[in-house]
């Protein structure tokens, strides 16, 4: 990680251009599991160019409002997860099933129909592209192997362990040419370990560990409790944190800002650096830098200087992009306060 003091980052993705996506077909449904084709607004001749002049303006808006350590926005992504898993092996898309998904809605999700594997690079362009148009430090991400169990229906698999590790063994493959292509950082989201803790514990931290083996660039494992536009009041604890510090990843991410968790559970993750959670995304307002400021003294208080990265809370994607901006621009200059006190 940088020599610099509390370097300031994003979780993953920025707001997609009105040109590209139609946000009225995004906001419509849950997150998506399977493809989600109709919310692009461009044809598909035309997609991957108007997706790569998209990234370029997330590039630029992160570099432009201070932030340490950028992402492509996820520019070409329907969903966080949706655009590795649905390209595996093993995964039948087009004839899929419905399940319950965390809020109690019924969602269409992919069906596991055979051994899963990974057939290609998926990200791979995309970490290239990002490492060819910005000197500052790239961070990518990828569906964590337990979210991905969870959002699937198995029809293949003993158990859901299996399962598990047949997609961490996707995620290192794809981690490693991750790497190669210059990932500075590697982040795996993993929101669903709070969905079925007695699962998580049996096999969570191993399917993690096995998606992270031989990876030498700093890693992170993200944990929140779902898009702040579409769950409103969020608990104020995580079912599965302390047992992260078991696993291999440098740092682990949380959201803070909305949900106001007990920032006391990161006393059991000493050896870990925290990504936390200090812009609030659950509405429109961007918070003064003074603001920004006060939340990171607050993680201070159980974090020291050097093991603390600021971050907003997830699901960025759902805001208009000027407020985004501004909330990244806050949120740099919010650290900038706090960096100058403690020099």
């Amino acid at each position: 990680m940088p020599a610099l003091l509390l370097p300031t980052t994003v979780v993953g993705s920025y707001p997609q251009p009105d040109w590209l996506v139609d946000h009225a077909v995004l906001k419509a449904q849950t997150v998506p599991r399977v493809r989600l084709k109709q919310m692009w607004r461009v044809a598909e001749p035309y997609l991957e160019q108007a997706q790569d002049d998209a990234t370029l303006i997330a590039i630029r808006d992160m570099e432009r409002a201070g932030i340490d350590i950028i992402t492509d926005g996820e520019m070409r992504r329907e969903s966080y997860s949706n655009r590795f898993a649905t390209a595996l092996d093993g995964i039948d898309i087009d004839t899929p099933a419905v399940v319950r998904n965390r809020a109690g809605s019924d969602t269409v999700v992919p069906r596991a129909v055979g051994k899963v594997r990974r057939r290609e690079p998926v990200e791979v362009r995309d970490m290239q592209f990002l490492r060819r148009n910005t000197g500052k430090l790239a961070k990518i991400t990828l569906p964590g192997p337990f979210t991905m169990t969870q959002q699937i229906k198995n029809e293949f698999y003993q158990d859901q362990e299996e399962l598990a590790m047949d997609f961490a063994a996707a995620v290192n493959a794809e981690a490693r040419d991750l790497q190669g292509a210059g990932a500075d950082v590697i982040q795996l989201d993993e929101p669903w370990l709070r969905n079925d803790p007695d699962a998580a514990k049996r096999f969570a931290v191993k399917a993690i560990n096995r998606a992270l083996e031989g990876i030498t660039v700093p890693t992170v494992v993200h944990l929140c409790f779902g898009y702040a536009f579409l769950v409103k009041d969020k608990p104020t604890s995580y079912f599965f944190l302390p047992e992260l510090a078991d696993s291999v990843a440098q740092q682990i991410s949380i959201e803070a800002a909305q949900p106001k968790i007990d920032l006391g559970v990161l006393k059991d993750l000493s050896g870990k650096m925290i990504m936390l959670g200090v812009i609030n995304l659950g509405d429109q307002i961007v918070e003064r830098p003074e603001q920004v400021a006060e939340r990171i003294r607050t993680g201070l208080e159980y974090v020291s200087p050097d093991r603390l990265i600021p971050a907003p809370d997830c699901g960025m994607k759902y805001l208009a992009r000027e407020v985004a901006f501004g909330k990244l621009k806050a949120l740099a200059d919010g650290a900038a306060v706090v960096r100058k006190e403690l020099s």
